[in-house]
């Protein structure tokens, strides 16, 4: 691949995990103390954001936690290549900007900015796609056919195929996971859950290429560090991810998807419920003749919620779906992921539509209900 992933370490893949998982949920209380002593904390009184789920003065610095996970895990499991060192940059930069934002908002198009960032730094230090599986015919559409070479500081090469659907995926993901962080527990439950489905696609793919050793590694690390923040952020959540922890989760697991032989396929399908949602507020945002970038309460957990949901059955319902659609993505090929991605786009966007056009029964929602 494009990557500069070495091979892995032969060791246990559920140690990585398990160190993480104990650094992170170890992490956690302390960036709480962290967090209300600094103020990064989130009071609907004195900071509305349209949609916001909870009440009360909760932290929102959940991104520094979850960052000391996956840095702690990548540096005492990961070999240092340049690729690692992009990962480890683009995570630093999102957290701090994350924090920054937990303790007073960012502007919109200065976060948006910093994702193009942090996505562009790690496709600069390796991660492309140089190919992907056609769905219609099974084939291979090879990406790394147009490579651009110059000179700075040694000769470089910029295959721009690769890169530029590279960069366009990370920063997608990026968004996608944020947009579907709105519910205690909902947005660490599935994150964990889509790591892991992707992890072993990557194992699958270890005999015929150990690099991919590594990879699965990667996303050990990835599943267990927000699998550690899970217990502070189910209802009723003690932390939120802030938005340091929402584009940690997008960046990683679009990296995940890149690195696992480029399965874009895969990731998309297991990432189907907040891709579905993402497609369909940008729609609608346009439409409406709003800023897509700005946020308001017409995401698939906030019409859940008005149906009368409570928060622990909308964060079931995200973890359940990414489940069934990670099982399906690791046993179907790449024709039939594009017929039940199809079916998932069909299914969730006809119940949005009927939610906000033809619906008119739901109930007031109980925030505090769980």
């Amino acid at each position: 691949t494009h990557s500069n992933f070495t091979v892995g370490f032969p060791m246990n893949i559920i140690l990585p995990f398990i160190i993480t998982t104990l650094l992170t949920c170890s992490a956690t209380p302390l960036v709480i103390r962290i967090a209300h002593r600094f103020g990064f904390v989130d009071d609907p009184k004195k900071r509305f954001h349209p949609a916001h789920t909870h009440k009360g003065i909760i932290p929102r610095a959940g991104g520094l936690a979850l960052s000391i996970g996956i840095i702690g895990g990548i540096l005492l499991f990961l070999p240092v290549t340049k690729l690692i060192m992009g990962i480890l940059l683009g995570s630093l930069l999102l957290t701090i900007v994350g924090l920054a934002d937990d303790k007073k908002d960012v502007n919109p198009y200065l976060r948006f900015s910093s994702n193009a960032l942090a996505a562009a730094v790690v496709v600069g230090l390796g991660a492309g796609i140089p190919y992907i599986t056609n769905p219609f015919t099974g084939g291979v559409l090879h990406l790394d056919t147009w490579r651009i070479s110059f000179e700075l500081f040694g000769r470089h090469s910029i295959l721009v195929w690769a890169d530029v659907l590279a960069f366009l995926w990370i920063l997608w993901t990026m968004n996608i996971v944020g947009w579907s962080a709105g519910v205690d527990g909902q947005m660490p439950g599935f994150v964990t859950i889509s790591a892991i489905v992707l992890g072993i696609l990557s194992l699958r793919f270890s005999l015929a290429d150990p690099s991919q050793m590594t990879v699965t590694i990667f996303a050990a690390i990835v599943a267990g560090a927000f699998f550690g923040f899970l217990p502070w952020n189910v209802y009723p959540q003690k932390i939120m991810p802030g938005y340091g922890g929402k584009t940690l989760a997008g960046f990683l697991l679009g990296l995940l998807g890149i690195l696992s032989y480029g399965k874009l396929g895969t990731a998309l399908l297991v990432l189907g419920v907040p891709m579905i949602d993402a497609v369909y507020t940008l729609i609608r945002r346009i439409g409406k003749r709003k800023s897509p970038v700005l946020a308001d309460r017409g995401h698939l957990h906030h019409r859940l919620l008005d149906l009368g949901w409570g928060k622990r059955r909308v964060a079931l319902f995200y973890w359940t779906v990414s489940a069934i659609l990670g099982a399906i993505a690791l046993t179907v090929r790449s024709q039939e992921k594009l017929f039940v991605l199809l079916l998932t786009v069909a299914g969730i966007g006809g119940f949005l539509l009927w939610i906000n056009y033809f619906s008119q029964l739901s109930k007031p929602q109980d925030p505090d209900s769980g």
